[in-house]
């Protein structure tokens, strides 16, 4: 008589995977690399550190998330948009706001109003670049960002520092919470009633899907797009001023590192590189694990050519884990 091996257990197994490959929502992937890395931080270096890095996290990670904030807006106007005006506007904004400044408490209203002036205009002439100019987004945000931080040198030479009530702000917390990641949270918000609630909304998702069906249903597609750019840039503009603000002092260098990772936690957060759908929650996610990981290979004292490599296999994992949702 044969004995019958039960195909059970891996019939059970494959069917938990399928299971967990047709999750509808792939911003969850990036909660679940930030929660492994942190239980790796975990085991190597002890919860007390891992603790720290967690902290740590909601403070210089808030920085991934509202520049992915922004990026995300104009990705999901539609194929081929991105920004990669980012590091300048960031540099061009820092610069502004702490000349306007001028060191004094008194004067931070009228630098947060110029340096969000800075993001309006930098916005409108990029958009006015695609669409007077026909340029591709790609090189029309690029070849701008050249002539923004062209700019910012001219006007980087002496900076003030921030004033002293703005740094306060920047490095305070309120029950272990930092003010700037409550700053966030309530832009993460304004941003998910501005996408999943208003008109504007619901008309850049159906332009993100097909611009040529928004048009026709009488959408306004440029006016949409344009408004996207100018979103992302205001939101860059803030992230300088915050930037400047807990780092003591602008820097014609202080956003370079954003450009590729604001388009890196929109794209392992879930939003559809394609364009009609953005996720906010899953920018979140994804922030914290790019920067997880990347203070994890800092500790282990990874040199910048190993650091780069795991820093792509992790976020090459963490895409493919998702089912390539992404790109659909």
């Amino acid at each position: 008589m044969k004995t019958q091996i039960s195909s059970e257990p891996i019939a059970s197994q494959d069917s938990a995977w399928a299971r967990l490959k047709s999750i509808q929502a792939p911003w969850a992937w990036s909660f679940v690399g930030t929660v492994l890395v942190w239980f790796g931080i975990v085991g190597v270096f002890g919860f007390g550190i891992a603790s720290n890095v967690a902290q740590t996290a909601l403070t210089y990670g808030v920085f991934m998330v509202l520049v992915g904030l922004g990026q995300m807006l104009v990705i999901t106007s539609g194929v081929g948009n991105i920004d990669l005006s980012v590091p300048s506007t960031i540099a061009l904004a820092g610069v502004i706001g702490m000349h306007v400044m001028r060191s004094s408490n008194g004067y931070i209203a009228l630098g947060v109003a110029a340096v969000l002036g800075v993001g309006v205009v930098v916005g409108v002439a990029n958009y006015m670049l695609i669409r007077l100019l026909r340029i591709p987004p790609i090189i029309a945000t690029l070849s701008s960002s050249f002539i923004i931080q062209s700019i910012a040198i001219t006007q980087g030479r002496q900076l003030p520092p921030p004033p002293p009530a703005l740094g306060a702000f920047a490095t305070g917390r309120v029950a272990g919470v930092p003010y700037i990641a409550l700053l966030a949270l309530a832009l993460s918000i304004a941003l998910a009633v501005l996408l999943h609630r208003a008109v504007y909304g619901r008309r850049l998702s159906a332009i993100g899907q097909n611009a040529r069906a928004a048009w026709l249903a009488g959408v306004n597609v440029h006016r949409t797009r344009c408004l996207a750019y100018v979103l992302s840039s205001m939101i860059a503009s803030l992230t300088a001023l915050l930037l400047a603000a807990i780092s003591g002092g602008a820097s014609l260098d202080m956003g370079v590192e954003y450009m590729l990772i604001s388009i890196a936690v929109v794209v392992i957060g879930g939003t559809l590189v394609t364009g009609g759908k953005a996720t906010i929650v899953g920018v979140w996610g994804a922030s914290m694990f790019l920067f997880l990981t990347n203070a994890a290979l800092n500790a282990v004292g990874a040199d910048a050519g190993v650091r780069s490599i795991v820093y792509g296999v992790l976020i090459i994992s963490v895409t493919v884990a998702a089912g390539g949702k992404v790109l659909r």
